[in-house]
Order: C-alpha cells, then sequence, then structure tokens
C-alpha cells in the first residue's frame, strides 16, 4: 500500500499564501496521477489540481494563476503553493494518488487523512 499524510493546512487571512505538503510513503509504486482535492463545507470533494505521472498538469478554473502543484525530485511529495487565498478556497484539502505495483496490475487509488484550510475574509 502506499501511504499518505498531509500538513500545511491552517487559518490565513484572505490574499494570504499556504503551502501544503503530501508525503507518499510505503511500497515501491508507479504513480499514474497525483491530484489534491477540495472538500468545503456541505460540499461534494472537488478536484483542485493534479499532475500525470508524466508530468501533466491540470487544474479548476478557480485554481488557475492562484494554486501550483509541484513534486521534489524523488516524487515522494507532492505539494500545493496556494496564493492570493480566497474564503471561498476554505476547505479539508485531501491529497489523492493512483498508483500501480507494476504496469501490468490494475491501478489503486491512496487518500490522506485531509488538512482543514480556513481563509478568513
Amino acid at each position: 500500500q502506499v501511504q499518505l499524510v498531509e500538513s500545511g493546512g491552517g487559518l490565513v487571512q484572505a490574499g494570504g499564501s499556504l503551502r501544503l505538503s503530501c508525503a507518499l510513503s510505503g511500497q515501491s509504486a508507479m504513480i499514474d496521477n497525483m491530484a489534491w482535492y477540495r472538500q468545503a463545507p456541505g460540499q461534494q470533494r472537488e478536484v483542485v489540481a493534479s499532475m500525470s505521472g508524466g508530468g501533466l498538469i491540470d487544474q479548476s478554473d478557480s485554481s488557475k494563476g492562484r494554486f501550483t502543484i509541484s513534486t521534489n525530485n524523488a516524487k515522494n511529495t507532492v505539494y500545493l503553493q496556494m496564493n492570493s487565498l480566497k474564503p471561498e478556497d476554505t476547505g479539508v484539502y485531501y491529497c489523492n494518488v493512483i498508483w500501480r505495483v507494476s504496469l501490468w496490475s490494475n491501478p489503486k487509488s491512496s487518500w490522506g487523512q485531509g488538512t482543514q484550510v480556513t481563509v478568513s475574509s
């Protein structure tokens, strides 16, 4: 299994910045996709930004120009740099990784426990 642990959430004023981290651990795996999701109170979980194993990035319209997804060289940590934060960015942020043991195995999904981000106006 691949385990994920997020960190970096907190309370910030509108216009501020936060950097979320997601540390991967566990068995060696091929990464198909890494993503950050947000779940606002009473809302469904929605993708904020994602990066394929090949480095292709996709982002929600609301995060473009403000948020940046990246990894370290070892690809065992995923970051989400969030700038110009708005109150509507408030929610629990989850890291998700789609991985497989080999090219011929079925993909699996791992989720972190989530980290709270609160943006005050």
